[in-house]
C-alpha cells in the first residue's frame, strides 16, 4: 500500500502565525513606547496588537526583551559606527563623536536611559548584552584616545556609559534643561581631558 505523504503544510502554519504575530508586536511596541516610554504598559501593548498577553509573553518574557527586540537595530548600528569612526576621525574626535551620538539614542524614548542604566547591575537581562557589545565599543575608541594621551587614564567605558546616560536622563526628567545637553556634554568632555600626572605619563 502506498504511503500517503503529510499536508505540506503541517507544522508550518503555526510557526508563520507566530512570526506575524512577533512582528505585530514589534511594530505596535514601537508606537506605544515612543507615546508612554520605556515603562509601557505591556498590556497596552497586546491589546492594540490584537494578542492576548500570553501571546506577548511567550515572545518576549521580560519587559527588557521587548526593549531589547526594538532596540537591537540600534545598538548594533551604534557598535558599527564605533569602528568606522575609529578609522575615519582622529582618537578624540572619534570618541566625542560617538558619545554624543549615544546620548542622543539614550534619549529616544522616555525612560530609556534610566532602563540603560539599571542592565549596568542586572547581567541576567537581555538589554545588558546590548549594552556590554556598546560599551566594549566605546572601549576601543576610549583606548585609543588614552594612549595617544588625550583622556585621562582612569576613565573607564562603564564611566562613559553613566555619563552619557546621566546627560539624557536629566534632558528626560527636566525638558527645561534639554536645551543644555551640548554645553553639559562639552563640560563631560572637558573633564575627561588628562591631568597632569596623565600628561607626564604619556610624555616619557
Amino acid at each position: 500500500m502506498p504511503v500517503e505523504p503529510a499536508p505540506p503544510s503541517a507544522g508550518r502554519a503555526p510557526r508563520a502565525d507566530a512570526r506575524r504575530n512577533r512582528d505585530r508586536v514589534l511594530e505596535v511596541a514601537a508606537e506605544v513606547v515612543a507615546e508612554q516610554g520605556a515603562q509601557a504598559s505591556l498590556r497596552d501593548v497586546a491589546r492594540r496588537a490584537g494578542v492576548g498577553l500570553g501571546t506577548l509573553y511567550r515572545h518576549f518574557p521580560t519587559r527588557d526583551a521587548l526593549l531589547e527586540a526594538l532596540l537591537r537595530r540600534r545598538f548594533e548600528l551604534l557598535a558599527d559606527r564605533a569602528d568606522a569612526l575609529a578609522v575615519a576621525e582622529p582618537p578624540e574626535r572619534a570618541l566625542g563623536v560617538w558619545l554624543h551620538e549615544f546620548t542622543l539614542g539614550a534619549g529616544a524614548y522616555q525612560g530609556l536611559s534610566a532602563a540603560l542604566l539599571a542592565t549596568l547591575g542586572d547581567p541576567e537581562s537581555p538589554l545588558h548584552a546590548a549594552c556590554l557589545t556598546m560599551r566594549q565599543a566605546c572601549g576601543r575608541l576610549l583606548s585609543a584616545a588614552q594612549r595617544d594621551g588625550l583622556v585621562r587614564t582612569d576613565v573607564d567605558a562603564v564611566d562613559l556609559f553613566a555619563l552619557a546616560n546621566a546627560l539624557a536622563w536629566i534632558a528626560d526628567q527636566a525638558p527645561s534643561l534639554a536645551e543644555r545637553r551640548d554645553r553639559l556634554f562639552g563640560l563631560v568632555l572637558d573633564g575627561l581631558a588628562p591631568r597632569g600626572g596623565d600628561a607626564a605619563s604619556a610624555g616619557r
